[in-house]
């Protein structure tokens, strides 16, 4: 029987991310092992193993997991090896050299790079030398933007490069919203029909840069005093933002919300998305978004500039501008028919970025069907 591996850094990754291809690789005979941090029950999975990646290159930990994981690719001769995360993909790569002689088919999706236009230097300087040495032993090198392809293709010796738009919306669950639909879910949930809600999914913390999106509520909530923005998911600047909503005098206009797994109801119940972050991938939940026909609200970094085209499916803000960012709010208050045609472009955009349509492009690179 064939056998591939998926690796990354923590479980949480492979369970967001990749069980529709843990899925895939089972109906097509495959025995399938995954290697993560962490000891979940991760579906679709043969073979679970315990590795102790670190996020931080500095931790010594990652010598235990190199070790552990070379083991665990030697005593298995896996036809595919597809890995993920910085620190994850690292590992794996080095401990798969000998495998990758031997016949196994190493692939590496990058979920976005450390090293980006407006980057700090120390991430070229640590990340930049560490990527390109590691491309060459990579037999398929995924890219999920274009600033990131640009420097794959142009820089890096894997043996093939490919620019592929994420990791896949699921259509079928992230549906178009109608106003019976919000409505019903507004009243589920207990939101007032008459409140404009707007929603941001991701993990508190300095990349995903919330604490714009509050400055921008605080500067709308006397003109708009029923506005709510909705911080869906966990991390370590919760309590500092908690605390600044308060500072502010929002707590009423901003609800945290903690790490959710109904993400396609409170989009189905909302009126705008929004992404404030400093730095993204391809972000799946602005696309999740676009498959609600949410119009949309972002701030210019890679990844979110890959998905959101300025005044033609919604607006993209410079990264630092609460006043840009509220003034793009209150546009899309003001003038219905601006939404209605953002969110009908969304629409129109999201099958290229469909689980369905990235599915079959991933076919081609694992060369099952």
């Amino acid at each position: 029987m064939k056998k591939v591996l998926f690796t990354a850094t923590v479980d949480s990754h492979i369970m967001n991310f990749h069980i529709p291809y843990l899925k895939y690789f089972k109906e097509n005979g495959y025995e399938v092992h995954v290697a993560s941090n962490g000891t979940t029950d991760i579906p679709s999975t043969d073979f679970k193993y315990n590795v102790p990646f670190q996020r931080s290159p500095y931790k010594l930990e990652n010598i235990k997991a190199y070790r552990q994981l070379k083991k665990i690719i030697n005593s298995n001769k896996y036809d595919t090896i597809h890995c993920h995360t910085p620190m994850g993909a690292a590992i794996t790569r080095l401990a798969a050299k000998k495998s990758r002689y031997n016949g196994t088919k190493v692939i590496y999706t990058a979920h976005g790079f450390h090293f980006f236009k407006g980057a700090a230097l120390k991430n070229w300087l640590l990340f930049y030398p560490i990527e390109k040495w590691l491309s060459r032993y990579t037999d398929e090198l995924i890219t999920i933007n274009k600033e990131d392809f640009e420097i794959a293709i142009n820089s890096f010796n894997a043996a093939n490069v490919h620019l592929i738009n994420g990791v896949g919306v699921n259509l079928e669950k992230f549906r178009k919203q109608n106003l019976e639909k919000r409505n019903q879910q507004r009243k589920e949930y207990g939101y007032p029909l008459e409140d404009y809600i707007l929603i941001y999914v991701g993990e508190l913390s300095y990349r995903k840069h919330q604490d714009l999106l509050i400055k921008a509520v605080n500067y709308l909530k006397e003109e708009i005093p029923n506005l709510r923005l909705l911080i869906v998911g966990d991390g370590e600047k919760i309590e500092k933002y908690k605390l600044m909503a308060d500072k502010l005098g929002v707590n009423g206009n901003v609800d945290f919300l903690g790490y959710r797994n109904d993400i396609e109801k409170l989009m189905m119940l909302s009126d705008v998305a929004v992404s404030s972050s400093r730095q993204e991938g391809l972000p799946l939940n602005i696309m999740e978004a676009m498959a609600t026909g949410l119009p949309l609200i972002v701030t210019n970094c890679r990844g979110n500039r890959d998905l959101v085209y300025d005044k033609e499916n919604g607006y993209v803000i410079d990264i630092n501008d609460a006043n840009g960012f509220s003034r793009a709010i209150h546009n899309l208050y003001a003038f219905k028919d601006i939404c209605g045609k953002f969110s009908n472009k969304n629409i129109d955009l999201i099958d290229a970025y469909s689980l369905e349509t990235i599915s079959t492009q991933m076919s081609r690179i694992y060369k099952i069907k």
